[in-house]
């Protein structure tokens, strides 16, 4: 995500080409691609947390999180907790995605506060802020954020594990 005048940004391609083979310019105004970033990061851990206690409640009830994930893949409930988060980091118990939970939170922080100061309410930015703080409350900042699950476990006593 990259953002500013489209001269500069046209130089900076080479060089972001050897970071990431995607890459999207936002818009013209700098500071637009932090922005982006920062909406993306709490789509993510939003994700996270309801996919979190979904499946939570799913084992609670005897179903095999295997299967659920099988099936919301499959389904409208599909996003990126249930195609790479719970099957790399949660099911194994390795937490271990790769984003540090104080770093999320800081994103999560960040974009809803920033949102309040353009007039736009995040009720559920929120929310996902509060997991978070628990979370790193609990794990640590340098826990991986993946930890948000093992919060909504504890809370449930039940562990999703395949």
């Amino acid at each position: 995500m990259i953002a500013g005048d489209p001269a500069a940004c046209e130089k900076a391609q080479a060089v972001l080409e050897t970071i990431s083979g995607r890459r999207f310019r936002v818009s013209a105004r700098t500071g637009d691609g932090s922005k982006m970033k920062l909406v993306n990061n709490l789509m993510s851990v939003a994700a996270l947390a309801i996919t979190s206690e979904g499946m939570v409640m799913g084992v609670k009830a005897g179903l095999d999180p295997r299967v659920m994930l099988d099936v919301l893949n499959a389904s409208s409930g599909r996003n990126s907790a249930t195609q790479d988060k719970f099957p790399r980091a949660i099911l194994p118990g390795t937490f271990d995605f790769g984003f540090a939970t104080g770093l999320s939170y800081k994103d999560v922080r960040l974009c809803v506060d920033e949102a309040e100061a353009l007039g736009v309410p995040m009720v559920l930015g929120a929310v996902v802020r509060q997991m978070l703080a628990v979370t790193n409350a609990k794990f640590g900042p340098d826990s991986d954020f993946t930890s948000i699950a093992k919060v909504v476990e504890e809370w449930a006593g039940v562990e999703i594990r395949s």
